[in-house]
């Protein structure tokens, strides 16, 4: 089963009543989320899809913070026409299966601890002040010299993507903005070229971004 989250433009994100969760309390109820996506608001630890019901899973993250992030930025919004919808769970960790358990429970729980994508594992990371709502405007980076805004375009024109407008930093061209045409397919485009490899060293970064072009 894909764990993918949430055309046209997309419904605005449900403002969450959620009280925050209580420090250390990381561990979210999700249904029709990619975890590439919660990655955006913290680092994703263990994500365990439910065996009755595939279409949700529990999803920890590092902490209580980055669990509220994610909560608050992606209930409510849609991707491929399907509402994510992200709580609160009741379990404080996520179990990863024992010795003996079966070849389903192994296969429905992953150990993402280890995972290079992470953004926030290091201590005083920038990334925490580039933490923002999704939209339909990308903050692109890590970009290299020799790539031009042509490369990017059709980078993502060519995954099916619709690009509005694009623009690069006037003071760091390792940077750029790209509006889509929704924020629906952004969500979508953030999954798809999120660390795509521009050159032997070098890997694309892609954000939600709080400006527009």
């Amino acid at each position: 089963m894909s764990m993918a989250v949430p055309g046209s433009l997309v419904s605005p994100p449900r403002v969450s009543l959620q009280v925050a969760p209580p420090p250390g309390h990381s561990v979210l109820l999700v249904s029709n989320l990619n975890p590439e996506v919660r990655g955006v608001y913290g680092d994703v630890q263990r994500v365990k899809i439910l065996f009755n019901k595939q279409e949700n899973a529990l999803v920890q993250m590092s902490d209580g913070t980055q669990a509220q992030l994610a909560m608050s930025h992606l209930n409510g919004q849609r991707l491929h026409g399907n509402v994510i919808r992200v709580t609160l769970s009741k379990h404080p960790v996520v179990q990863l299966p024992r010795g003996g358990a079966g070849q389903d429970e192994q296969t429905l729980t992953r150990d993402f601890s280890g995972s290079a994508l992470h953004r926030f594992k290091k201590p005083g990371s920038k990334n925490f002040n580039n933490i923002f709502p999704p939209s339909a405007t990308l903050h692109l980076s890590n970009i290299p010299s020799t790539v031009g805004d042509d490369v990017l375009k059709d980078l993502f024109s060519s995954a099916g993507f619709t690009v509005k407008a694009f623009k690069f930093f006037q003071k760091d061209r390792k940077m750029a903005l790209m509006q889509l045409a929704s924020v629906e397919e952004a969500i979508e485009a953030l999954i798809a070229l999120h660390d795509q490899q521009l050159d032997h060293n070098q890997h694309l970064r892609v954000s939600f971004s709080k400006s527009t072009i």
